[in-house]
Order: C-alpha cells, then sequence, then structure tokens
C-alpha cells in the first residue's frame, strides 16, 4: 500500500498508526469499489501450511473496529509463536467496503446503497431477501439487499477470492454486537477473548447464509463491542490465540494439502 493510502487508513480507522499500516505490507487485490478505490489484501503464509484461512474487515464501512483488528492480526501473524501449531495460509482483506468507510459520516452501505453482507446469492435469494428486508426490517435503508445477488463490485471480488482461493475457513469482523457467531459444518468457538458464541440467525443474501450453509465453508462471525473503538491489545492477542486453537483442533486433522478441498 502507498504511503499516501497508509496515511488516509491511519487516519480514519481507530488504533491503526501509520507505522502499523505500512508494516502490513498491503497490496493491490487487482479489484476496485464502486467509486474506484482498490481493495488492498496481504497473504501470510507458512511453509508447508496445511490450511487456507481468509479474514474480512469492515464488509460495513461504519465498523471502522472491524477493519483495526485485521491490520493488528497481520502483524501477529508475521510472528508466529507457539500458541500457530498448525501452518496456515492467511489472507487478509482489512476493509472490503472502503467508499463506506471513506464516506463522510462513514456508512455501513457500499456506493450505490447496497449492504453487501445481504448481496450474496443464497438459495432462493430474489424471494427470501426482499421479503426479509420489506418485512423485517420495515425497508431499512442500511440493509438494502440490492436489485440483484452480486450487484456490487466489492461482493463479487469477494466471492471470485472464495472460489479462486478455496479457503478452509473465514472469518468476517464486524462490531457492535459484542457476541460471536458461526455458520458452517463443524462444531463452533465456544468464545473468543471476552466474545462468546451467540448465533444470531441466518439472513437471505449473507456471507455467513452463502458460505457456512449453502457452500460448507465454516463462516466465523465476530462482533466487537464498539464500531468506533477496537478492544485492548491484549484482548485482541487473547482472541487472535483462541482463534488459533480452535482452528487447530477443529480443522486442522486431516485437511487435505490439495488445492480446492474443502472440510464436508
Amino acid at each position: 500500500m502507498p504511503m499516501r493510502s497508509c496515511a488516509d487508513y491511519s487516519a480514519k480507522i481507530p488504533n491503526v498508526n501509520r507505522l502499523l499500516c505500512e508494516a502490513a505490507q498491503l497490496q493491490d487485490m487487482q479489484a476496485r469499489s464502486v467509486l474506484g478505490r482498490p481493495i488492498w489484501g496481504r497473504d501470510v503464509r507458512a511453509n508447508d501450511a496445511r490450511l487456507r484461512v481468509l479474514v474480512l474487515g469492515a464488509i460495513h464501512g461504519d465498523e471502522m473496529s472491524s477493519s483495526s483488528l485485521v491490520f493488528h492480526w497481520i502483524a501477529m501473524a508475521q510472528t508466529p509463536t507457539a500458541d500457530t501449531p498448525l501452518p496456515i495460509h492467511w489472507r487478509f482483506i482489512p476493509a472490503l467496503n472502503p467508499d463506506g468507510m471513506f464516506a463522510k459520516p462513514a456508512r455501513r452501505v457500499n456506493a450505490h446503497g447496497v449492504d453487501l453482507n445481504r448481496n450474496f446469492p443464497t438459495p432462493n435469494w430474489a424471494r427470501d431477501a426482499r421479503q426479509y428486508w420489506e418485512g423485517r426490517t420495515r425497508r431499512d435503508p442500511r440493509r438494502w439487499p440490492g436489485n440483484k445477488p452480486l450487484s456490487e463490485p466489492e461482493s463479487r471480488f469477494l466471492l471470485e477470492q472464495m472460489d479462486s482461493f478455496k479457503p478452509n475457513l473465514i472469518v468476517s469482523v464486524h462490531a457492535p454486537y459484542g457476541v460471536l457467531d458461526f455458520d458452517g459444518p463443524t462444531a463452533p468457538p465456544s468464545r473468543l477473548g471476552r466474545l462468546y458464541l451467540d448465533q444470531v440467525g441466518i439472513f437471505p443474501g449473507s456471507l455467513g447464509n452463502y458460505g457456512g450453509i449453502h457452500k460448507g465453508v465454516p463462516v466465523v462471525t465476530i462482533e466487537l463491542p464498539n464500531a468506533s473503538r477496537t478492544p485492548k491489545d491484549a484482548e485482541m492477542r487473547q482472541m487472535w490465540i483462541d482463534l488459533l486453537r480452535w482452528t487447530s483442533n477443529r480443522l486442522g486433522p486431516g485437511v487435505s494439502t490439495a488445492a480446492g478441498d474443502l472440510p464436508k
């Protein structure tokens, strides 16, 4: 990431200074938002990596603490410790929705006004997404799913990442409900740090529904307690350690190294 971009990101994201941003060594993922902003990412790959894990922040642009957590986790992934028992290929995307993040004020939706976390092609999307939006959210503009699934470049990019990177696990960071959610075929983590499991349900067009239920890729959804303030550094590290332990225990045994193999 160019220094100018790091200056912008560190000025916007809580608890991310310029040095932390530059140390992340983010690369242009060759994808653009609606307004043409680059989507940045970073791969951290251990030797003989057996698992692929995709970590996402700021699908909702006004949940800026989620992006901050991803930056801090990139730093932790670059300095593996004894708490990293299994070699992992990490792919970090700190801000999937840069247009929402850099709007003034920051917005949940992207520049088209679409909630990216309702824009994935879950079964019966055309019926269920509109029905949910009209009935359950009372046409809340912050939760507009779009006119069709994958209508947005940001959600299309993420689907392409799932198809090409073939993650064995997706970790999606949100705020501000202070809980842990999970969708997918394996036993969920009971806690990460101070966040305890509280499965909140399945939503039409959500990443958890599409990835965890429809595609069979476990999706851990982290809901930080505050959208504009991160947990303390020690807490972010404890969440990281708990994630590593759960990943190793639940996804490590018997995972094939062949590209494309996913847990069933």
